[in-house]
């Protein structure tokens, strides 16, 4: 095929979910290029693990000529589109106007991918459906669990330690997707009770910046020993992640980061399906609250749960 585009904006989640497709063309069709348009700092993650060539940035405005329909189309973006033998494009479509536009620049395959999965009876993993468009040309993704590596490349932020490693992501970009901090401290301590020398190692996105302090505050009145990461790149992230001991978080896009990486861990899940939107791993526990809502997880279920997990294994 030669060259290959990879469209994909959205956020972290949604770009962790599709690396799989971009894993399997890596893998299948290994002569190929393949490049990224999409967020730089999201992008980055292909790159970073080798599974594309090179990424370009999605945010150039004059982008926009390309969702309006009989546009003049600018020349640069023109060429750009057209050098690729072909074009998976994930974004949001719904008049065509973007996909009719590519053709009008020479585009010649493009595949129309879902921007975002379904939830259908019986669920299907969300992974599994974002690869669907590639099996036009022969490629089946059989098993969408990927585990790839950030710590050839990037180094983790962490200094090194003998202590085990707790990483925890106690938010998320939606709210309703969140257990309370109270929950959580509650757990970390019963964590530290059990385990003397765990320190614990806190994460935080630009959605949370505006209440991480409260769960840092909470954490240090209940004597947690703990380390907060911030301003560091996914990638850095990702490598962190391969070096804990283990992972806690909520249905979020670092939450796929982590389990990108191989660590194991354990997930809250509420209004979603995790089915769907869990990472497509067996290292990663879940925890479904029976009514929807993350506040209807209580700290007993967690607790068990990680009393059976590899974090409490003799």
């Amino acid at each position: 095929m030669g060259k290959m585009l990879f469209i994909r904006g959205g956020a972290v989640g949604d770009f962790i979910l599709t690396m799989p497709a971009i894993k399997l063309v890596r893998e299948q069709l290994p002569d190929n290029e393949i490049e990224i348009l999409g967020y730089p700092s999201i992008a980055e993650l292909a790159t970073v693990t080798g599974l594309a060539d090179r990424t370009r940035s999605i945010e150039d405005a004059r982008l926009a000529t390309f969702f309006a329909p009989g546009a003049d189309l600018d020349e640069e973006w023109t060429d750009y589109f057209a050098s690729f033998n072909v074009v998976i494009s994930y974004l949001y479509d719904p008049d065509g106007f973007f996909a009719g536009n590519l053709e009008r620049a020479g585009v010649k395959t493009l595949l129309d991918a879902p921007f975002r999965p379904e939830e259908n009876d019986p669920p299907v993993a969300a992974a599994l459906q974002l690869a669907q468009p590639l099996e036009r040309f022969a490629l089946f993704l059989d098993d969408p669990e990927m585990v790839l590596d950030y710590r050839s490349q990037v180094d983790s932020p962490l200094p090194e330690s003998d202590a085990t490693r707790v990483a925890i992501h106690p938010g998320s970009g939606s709210p309703s997707k969140n257990w309370s901090f109270e929950s959580w401290i509650i757990v970390l301590k019963q964590i530290q009770n059990e385990i003397p020398d765990v320190e614990f190692v806190v994460s935080s996105g630009e959605a949370e910046h505006e209440v991480i302090d409260q769960f840092l505050d909470a954490a240090d009145t209940a004597g947690l020993s703990f380390t907060h990461l911030k301003g560091h790149s996914l990638a850095e992230l990702g490598a962190t992640y391969e070096a804990v001991d283990f992972y806690l978080g909520h249905d979020s896009g670092i939450s796929h980061l982590a389990g990108s990486a191989g660590v194991e861990g354990l997930l809250l899940f509420g209004p979603t399906d995790p089915k769907v939107w869990a990472p497509a791993t067996d290292r990663m526990q879940i925890v479904q609250s029976s009514d929807g809502q993350l506040g209807g997880i209580r700290v007993e279920e967690v607790v068990a749960e990680l009393k059976q997990s590899k974090l409490f294994a003799p």
